[in-house]
């Protein structure tokens, strides 16, 4: 039984969640290791062709999403850089940093909305109970990300978590 991904707007602020089969151990590894990043991150059709990641407070994550699916007419051959900068982990619990559109080299991209992400690793009946609360600086940031097709998105790239855990 697959289980789908919840959402709900709360002013600036969506909190997304979704229930995974699998040891909470793994779901937190899945997030923090760039060999389980480069198995799933993305939306389908989306390969993470650099994962370069400084798993600590204060560390990055800096990555690039590539589209490899031709189905996918304009998108395909396009690049999406992101940064992600850490700020509190729990082991096991939580991951706490600042998420960015970026630039190959790193650089923050000043006309995208950052995101301040909260994710929240729960055992859940024998599961996992996956939380992601993604804060922006306004409520128009948000819409500028959602109209963008980021719900969908990230429903896609859980999905391929949802398979990838599957097959651990």
């Amino acid at each position: 039984m697959t289980n789908k991904m919840t959402s709900r707007v709360e002013g600036n602020v969506l909190i997304l969640e979704r229930k995974f089969q699998a040891p909470r151990e793994l779901v937190f590894q899945a997030f923090s290791e760039a060999e389980h990043l480069k198995q799933w991150w993305g939306p389908r059709g989306w390969a993470l062709t650099v994962c370069n990641i400084d798993f600590r407070p204060g560390g990055v994550w800096h990555y690039c999403m590539k589209c490899e699916d031709r189905e996918q007419g304009d998108f395909y051959g396009m690049e999406s850089w992101g940064k992600g900068v850490y700020h509190e982990i729990v082991t096991n619990e939580k991951i706490v940093y600042t998420d960015y559109f970026s630039d190959a080299e790193g650089n923050e991209n000043p006309e995208m909305p950052a995101t301040e992400v909260t994710l929240s690793f729960v055992e859940h009946e024998g599961g996992t109970k996956l939380i992601n609360r993604a804060e922006y600086a306004s409520a128009e940031g948000l819409k500028a990300v959602l109209d963008m097709g980021m719900e969908q998105g990230i429903s896609e790239t859980w999905d391929r978590l949802d398979e990838h855990l599957a097959a651990k």
